[in-house]
C-alpha cells in the first residue's frame, strides 16, 4: 500500500515537473515570437520610409518574396542546386557578407531570427542601390534585385551588355517553356515574365 501511494507520489511530482517544463518552454516561445514580431514590423516600417512607400505596401511585397522563394515560408527550405537556404532563399556567400556586417556568427545566420535581418539589411542595401541608379521602387524592382542582386538588375534595366553569368541567371529564372529563348530576346521576355507574376 505505502509503496502505490509512494509510487503515485512520484507520478504527481514527475508530471508537475513536465508541466512546468512545457509551460515555461511555450512561454519562451511565445515570447520570442512575440518580439520576432514586433521587430520584423519595426523593419518593415524602416524599410517603407526608406523607400518611400507605405508599410502596408512593403509588407505585400516582403509576401509576394517569400511565396515565390519558399511558398509556404520555411525557414529550413534548401535549394541542393544552387544551395540558397532559408525563407528567403539567401545564398550561403551573402549570408556570409551579412553575417559580418551585421556581428552575427556565421554559423548561426540559418536561425530563423538571423535570416530576418540578414534579410532587412539585404533588402535595405537593394533599396539604396535602385535609388542611387534611379529605378522605379516596386515589387517587381525589389524582388528583381533580390533575385538578381543589385548590379544584376541594374544592367537589365539600363540595357548593358548581357555576361554569361547574367544569361546564365535569367535563364535559370525563366519557367522551361521561356527559358531557351533567344539570347536577343532574354532580357525583355524576363523582365514582362516577372512583372506580371508580380503585379
Amino acid at each position: 500500500m505505502i509503496s502505490t501511494l509512494n509510487k503515485r507520489k512520484r507520478r504527481t511530482s514527475l508530471l508537475s515537473s513536465l508541466t512546468k517544463y512545457i509551460s515555461k518552454k511555450m512561454q519562451t516561445v511565445a515570447l520570442t515570437l512575440f518580439f520576432t514580431t514586433v521587430s520584423s514590423h519595426a523593419h518593415t516600417a524602416a524599410l517603407a520610409k526608406e523607400a518611400g512607400i507605405s508599410p502596408s505596401q512593403m509588407k505585400k511585397i516582403i509576401k509576394k518574396v517569400v511565396r515565390i522563394e519558399t511558398t509556404n515560408g520555411s525557414y529550413h527550405k534548401l535549394n541542393r542546386k544552387s544551395g540558397a537556404y532559408g525563407r528567403y532563399q539567401i545564398l550561403p556567400s551573402t549570408a556570409r557578407a551579412y553575417a559580418r556586417k551585421l556581428h552575427i556568427p556565421y554559423k548561426k545566420w540559418k536561425l530563423p531570427r538571423n535570416q530576418d535581418r540578414i534579410f532587412h539589411a539585404i533588402l535595405k542595401d537593394n533599396i539604396r542601390s535602385l535609388k542611387r541608379h534611379g529605378l522605379a521602387i516596386n515589387a517587381f524592382a525589389i524582388y528583381g534585385t533580390h533575385q538578381q542582386g543589385a548590379g544584376g538588375f541594374n544592367a537589365i534595366m539600363k540595357n548593358k551588355k548581357l555576361t554569361k553569368s547574367l544569361e546564365r541567371n535569367l535563364r535559370h529564372n525563366l519557367p522551361k517553356r521561356l527559358s531557351k529563348i533567344s539570347r536577343k530576346k532574354l532580357k525583355r521576355v524576363w523582365v514582362k515574365y516577372w512583372k506580371r507574376k508580380l503585379s
